[in-house]
């Protein structure tokens, strides 16, 4: 029997794609990852010196730079090409969309005439806007394209909460869902420390968990991002461990459920609309979709976010 290798094309060898790249070959998730740039000699850089690395890492991974046709026989695309928003003007993600759709077009291009046809993971932004565009563009089947989305809102989310608690937080169980941006929500109803729901907590001690402030750490998880982009011009070692944390699930064939943006037509009342939401992801990328009870107040946030998301969507496809 043959033995199959592990190939992943990073689409983008800036920030966020070269620490992808470091985050894949440290855990050993990939057995050659090949980097596709407009700049072809940042492309050959960055992938000469995460090669170098490997001599000293767990596993030896072969990382070149290639082109569109290196792209037939890989396993995973990961689009990580893009404009950063822009914080002295102000720039949310969505407001790069124009931007981001310009690459877009070269990029799915591309992919249509490459010959690939494995799993799609998007992390260029505005991410569920974009990863809808791909989708549409190239008519892929939907459970082989997604994006990592509010995966890191989600793991920035639960270290505002442990800090707040002083619990660990691979200890509580929290989503951020809809927009990987500003239209966010968070399901308080669904939150649980150890199994136990955050709500009964509350109840239980009102002097320690009755006394935290619910908005205030939402909006702490949402402005990690912001943080960090704002004293270092980009978000880097999380993003890189999110994207590693979905290629295991996927390339582990787990079934592991991760918050990721997914394209809903009837779950959660929506339809025709990516947005980050609980799924189980497995070898042949999105397995189900989890259908979380949201209680009205959150069901109206989440349709917010979604609108926010179909109406860039629709302009999308004008630009």
């Amino acid at each position: 029997m043959e033995v199959q290798t592990r190939k992943i094309i990073i689409i983008g060898a800036g920030h966020v794609g070269s620490h992808a790249g470091y985050a894949l070959i440290s855990q050993g998730l990939a057995e050659e990852i090949v980097y596709i740039d407009i700049d072809k000699k940042k492309a050959e850089a960055q992938a000469l010196d995460l090669f170098d690395a490997t001599v000293y890492l767990r596993k030896r991974v072969i990382v070149r730079s290639g082109d569109y046709s290196d792209a037939k026989d890989a396993s995973l695309i990961i689009v990580a090409a893009g404009p950063l928003p822009d914080m002295s003007k102000g720039q949310t993600r969505m407001d790069t969309l124009r931007q981001t759709i310009e690459i877009m077009k070269d990029v799915t291009e591309n992919i249509r005439t490459s010959g690939f046809s494995g799993i799609i993971l998007n992390i260029s932004n505005p991410a569920d806007v974009v990863t809808h565009y791909i989708q549409h563009v190239l008519d892929w089947p939907t459970e082989k394209i997604f994006s990592t989305s509010t995966t890191l809102d989600s793991a920035r989310l639960r270290r505002a909460i442990a800090q707040a608690v002083g619990i660990d937080q691979k200890s509580v169980y929290a989503y951020a869902l809809g927009e990987h941006g500003e239209s966010q929500m968070v399901p308080w109803s669904t939150v649980t420390i150890a199994g136990k729901p955050l709500f009964k907590l509350m109840e239980e001690y009102p002097e320690t968990y009755g006394k935290l402030d619910l908005e205030a750490l939402a909006a702490a998880g949402k402005a990690g991002g912001w943080i960090i982009l704002g004293g270092k011009g980009s978000t880097e070692f999380g993003i890189g461990a999110a994207i590693a944390e979905v290629v295991t699930a996927v390339f582990g064939d787990e079934n592991r459920i991760l918050p990721v943006s997914v394209l809903l037509n009837g779950k959660y009342g929506q339809q025709d609309v990516y947005a980050s939401v609980p799924a189980v992801l497995n070898k042949n990328g999105v397995g189900e979709i989890i259908q979380l009870d949201l209680n009205e107040k959150e069901q109206e946030q989440f349709n917010a976010s979604c609108k926010t998301m179909y109406e860039n969507y629709k302009l999308a496809l004008t630009l």
